[in-house]
């Protein structure tokens, strides 16, 4: 039985992204927009390239990566998403909106496990981990908080421990000159250009959203 506050876009099924339908079928991570405003800037930048390969990281409902498969035909996407019961809703989210699954590869695992098994290194990896500190589920809605998965949220200590294994990890999986675009707390800015400062990036700059927060910092190898 749906209640009141249970979010509209599990009740509708699916929610627009970009220029994408996104299907909520397993219920993921609801996209958010200030998601869908750094995707919008990102996919700028990989427009202007041809035939490259990108990463969906914590790709949740897949709707980073759908984005990009249909703003920029030339390239590649793989996806990948921790929780099994994701990964057919983003094979659905693929098909639906009309793209070749030839063009894609979706593996589980958690972070870059599956991937150190493959040769693969990525011209873009793209993701939106979960990031929220524990100690502040005050600033997530109730609705959140009970119909949401947890998994995509809570980040551990201050939100970082994904971020951290990010930037870390990364540059094994990056090509030469290859970016990150992450997303994450303002207050977490700090903390991340420390961690880029220690590691092989040549480039660590944040960006705001639409609402002038501090949401996501692109790295540069």
């Amino acid at each position: 039985m749906q209640t009141d506050n249970e979010p509209l876009a599990y009740r509708i099924g699916d929610v627009p992204f970009l220029d994408t339908t996104i299907y909520l079928d397993s219920r993921p991570l609801i996209p958010r927009p200030e998601t869908e405003y750094w995707v919008a800037e990102a996919l700028k930048e990989i427009r202007m390239y041809a035939r490259i390969s990108v990463l969906d990281l914590c790709a949740g409902s897949g709707c980073i990566g759908v984005a990009v498969l249909t703003a920029a035909p030339n390239t590649r996407v793989d996806f990948v998403e921790i929780d099994p019961g994701h990964h057919t809703t983003i094979a659905k989210n693929i098909l639906e909106n009309g793209i070749d699954p030839s063009r894609t590869r979706i593996y589980g695992g958690d972070l870059f496990a599956e991937i150190m098994k493959t040769s693969d290194r990525y011209d873009f990896i793209l993701t939106n981990p979960p990031y929220i500190d524990p100690n502040r589920r005050d600033r997530v809605q109730e609705s959140v908080l009970r119909y949401e998965p947890a998994r995509a949220l809570f980040g551990g200590t201050d939100g970082m421990e994904y971020i951290t294994r990010i930037v870390t990890e990364a540059p094994r999986y990056l090509a030469r000159a290859g970016i990150l675009y992450l997303e994450h707390e303002p207050e977490q800015t700090k903390q991340i250009h420390t961690l880029a400062s220690t590691f092989a990036y040549t480039s660590c700059k944040t960006y705001k959203d639409q609402w002038e927060n501090e949401r996501y910092t692109r790295l540069i190898l």
